[in-house]
């Protein structure tokens, strides 16, 4: 049997309609703009003013905290302003507007298509590099990636895991990067398995992707040949399942190993890194290249032309799909993400993130929400609970907002999944009611801990 995590977990439809697109690179914009807020942690803090010159790779903004994360210029121009601009949730975010000017790269940058295999042999200077490249987790967590491979004093990891399941429906991009670059991303793979002590490194994949599974194997086995460094690589088939991409429960398929309320997984021997990490941790390493630009899957059955493209981080969201055709009559929602765990773009102006792997587009028919009633105690809402959490009991706490018996019941576990609200008979909106109680509830432990 393949391997898969022990609790909760659904079986959505794969719509993987975009599978067979390969990636091709979008034209540059007219404008970028470049949120310093493209990571978990302190914002980033802009280094350019307006009517500044800047190249492609040259930092344009710095790391505001010890979790941060720099940010650079993806295009080569003028510095138009540095000001709020509304993000895809129509938030105002601090953002440096670039009018592009050419394509001009930073010196030192290596932008040809040779495959350097050479890893060097000092860790600090890898982690500074991938630091300078203000490389972050791509997987949607976006949490600064040099911290991650710095665990605490006492903590030692085991395993690095690279994460190539890509669990949600519709989304192909990371598919499409192991097929179109597993060199480069076996590569960044054993780069990451050096920096954490030459320990094991298991790429998993799930049974969906056979096409990716067979090349990956082949991909380790000409370049274990090579070096050493590429030993110790193994690539394990997984049952598909969702949310198996999610860190907890990949480390429980992997390793067998349960990640406790609050912990982190480094507490069980584990590194978690996604595929598109992996690459950027390759780019940033070997060819000296920040993250300047990410693979996104454009998809949606009412989309008439599927595709994956190599956006440029700062890209109008309009623009991507002005290139494509631009948006169809009948999509009435787009969704930064995939269906599960993804989020509502209510601006179209906005641009990319670092983060940003999807723009889904959904039908009435597909958005609509059939009118909830009351919950008939079923319990199909725990039964697919990945967390092993009481969906069902959260929702009752949340509707008297009792803070305190919402945390003893962990609802700061909850990972967003969506996993309840997909099972429930009733059409509970579960999610959206368990999200915001969390949210509250973060907040409040937030506090408390300030006062101490």
């Amino acid at each position: 049997m393949k391997r898969t995590f022990s609790i909760g977990g659904v079986h959505p439809h794969d719509s993987k309609i975009s599978r067979g697109c390969a990636i091709e690179p979008l034209p540059l914009p007219p404008t970028v703009y470049l949120s310093v807020a493209q990571h978990i942690g302190a914002p980033a803090k802009p280094v350019v003013a307006p009517g500044d010159k800047v190249k492609v790779g040259q930092v344009v903004a710095e790391p505001g905290g010890f979790v941060s994360a720099f940010i650079h210029s993806s295009v080569s121009g003028t510095v138009k302003s540095v000001a709020p601009r509304k993000d895809l949730a129509g938030n105002e975010v601090m953002t440096i507007e670039i009018a592009v000017e050419g394509d001009e790269w930073m010196e030192g940058i290596d932008t040809s298509d040779t495959i350097l295999t050479e890893i060097p042999d000092d860790n600090k200077a890898i982690i500074e590099k991938i630091r300078l490249g203000g490389v972050v987790g791509l997987g949607g967590a976006t949490f600064p990636t040099h911290v991650k491979l710095s665990p605490p004093p006492g903590s030692k990891c085991g395993m690095v895991i690279i994460n190539a399941c890509e669990c949600e429906p519709y989304l192909t991009s990371d598919f499409r990067t192991l097929l179109e670059k597993g060199e480069q991303v076996v590569i960044g793979a054993a780069i990451l398995r050096q920096v954490m002590g030459n320990v094991p490194c298991t790429i998993g994949i799930e049974e969906n992707k056979p096409e990716a599974i067979e090349h990956i194997k082949a991909v380790i086995e000409k370049l274990s040949k090579i070096s050493p460094k590429y030993q110790g690589i193994s690539v394990l088939s997984l049952k598909k399942r969702y949310p198996q991409g999610g860190e907890k429960q990949l480390i429980d398929a992997v390793m067998h190993r349960q990640v406790g309320s609050g912990a982190l997984p480094i507490s069980v021997g584990a590194v978690v890194q996604n595929v598109a990490t992996a690459l950027a941790v390759y780019d940033a390493v070997l060819k000296n290249k920040p993250i300047v630009d990410n693979s996104v899957t454009v998809t949606g059955e009412c989309f008439p032309r599927q595709a994956n493209l190599l956006v440029r981080v700062g890209t109008p969201l309009r623009f991507i799909l002005d290139y494509l055709g631009g948006l169809p009559e009948n999509a009435v929602k787009v969704i930064s993400g995939g269906p599960m765990m993804g989020r509502a773009v209510s601006n179209l102006d906005a641009a990319t993130l670092k983060g940003t792997g999807a723009l889904l587009m959904l039908t009435e028919a597909q958005t609509r929400r059939k009118p909830a009633s009351n919950c008939i105690r079923c319990g199909k809402c725990a039964d697919a609970c990945p967390m092993g959490l009481e969906p069902f009991l959260l929702n009752r706490l949340a509707k008297v907002d009792d803070l305190e018996a919402l945390e003893a019941n962990a609802v700061q576990d909850c990972i967003e999944c969506g996993c309840c609200l997909y099972s429930c008979p009733a059409n509970i909106p579960l999610l959206d009611n368990i999200r915001l109680a969390k949210g509250a509830v973060l907040r409040a432990i937030r506090a408390r801990a300030t006062k101490k």
